[in-house]
C-alpha cells in the first residue's frame, strides 16, 4: 500500500467539468448570490426572534429550557437526543449554568452569520458556522428546517471560491488571499531579457 501511494503521490484527481463550473466558475456566482441571501435571511429571521428577548440576551433562561427539554429522558417513547455523549455534553453546560452566556452567543451568532452571508463576506466560513449550529440543533433533537439549512450551507462551503464573488469576498479574497497560495511562486520559460518569476494566482 505504501509503495502504491508513493508511486501515485503526485497524481491529482480532477473534478468533473460540471463540478468545476458549479463551484469555481464566476458565472455561477449569480446562483450562489440567491442561495446565500436566502440562507442569510433565514438566520436573520431566527436571530430577530431572540435578540431583545430577556430569555436569550439577558438571563439565558430560554436556552436553559431548551437544553432541559433536550436532555430529559421520558418514561415512554424515545428521548429527544439519540447520542448519550451529546446529552452528557448539554448536561455539563446546564450544570455549569453556561446558558447565561451561551444564549447570547447563539442569538448574536445567528445575526452575524446572516449578515455575512447576505453581504458575501467570508461566505465559506459563515456557512461553516451556520452548518455547525444546524448540526447542534439536530443533535439536540430539533429537526424543523435545520436539515434543509444544513444541506444549503454545505453547498456554500463547497462554493466558497465563487459564492461571494458578487459581494464582499470579491475584495476580501483578493486582499487576504488564501493561506495555501500566499507567497508561492513558479518559474516559466521566458525569452531572454524577460523576468521568469510569475506569482501563482496573479
Amino acid at each position: 500500500m505504501l509503495k502504491f501511494l508513493k508511486a501515485h503521490q503526485n497524481h491529482i484527481v480532477e473534478d468533473p467539468p460540471f463540478v468545476k463550473f458549479l463551484f469555481t466558475d464566476t458565472r455561477m456566482s449569480v446562483l450562489w448570490l440567491a442561495v446565500r441571501v436566502w440562507l442569510g435571511m433565514q438566520w436573520i429571521n431566527s436571530a430577530a426572534g431572540k435578540i431583545g428577548v430577556p430569555g436569550w440576551t439577558e438571563n439565558g433562561t430560554a436556552l436553559q429550557g431548551y437544553w432541559q427539554h433536550a436532555v430529559a429522558i421520558p418514561e415512554t417513547g424515545r428521548p429527544a437526543i439519540t447520542f448519550d455523549w451529546y446529552r452528557s455534553f448539554l448536561q455539563s453546560l446546564l450544570d455549569a449554568e453556561a446558558y447565561t452566556w451561551f444564549a447570547k452567543l447563539v442569538a448574536y451568532g445567528e445575526l452575524l452569520i446572516g449578515i455575512a452571508l447576505i453581504v458575501g463576506a467570508f461566505v465559506g466560513i459563515a456557512a461553516f458556522f451556520g452548518a455547525f449550529m444546524n448540526m447542534n440543533f439536530m443533535l439536540a433533537g430539533s429537526a424543523s428546517t435545520n436539515p434543509v439549512l444544513f444541506v444549503v450551507a454545505l453547498t456554500l462551503i463547497f462554493a466558497w471560491k465563487n459564492a461571494g464573488y458578487i459581494g464582499a469576498d470579491f475584495f476580501l479574497l483578493k486582499w487576504l488571499g488564501t493561506p495555501w497560495g500566499r507567497g508561492r511562486r513558479s518559474t516559466v520559460e521566458k525569452p531572454l531579457g524577460v523576468s521568469s518569476a510569475v506569482a501563482v494566482g496573479d
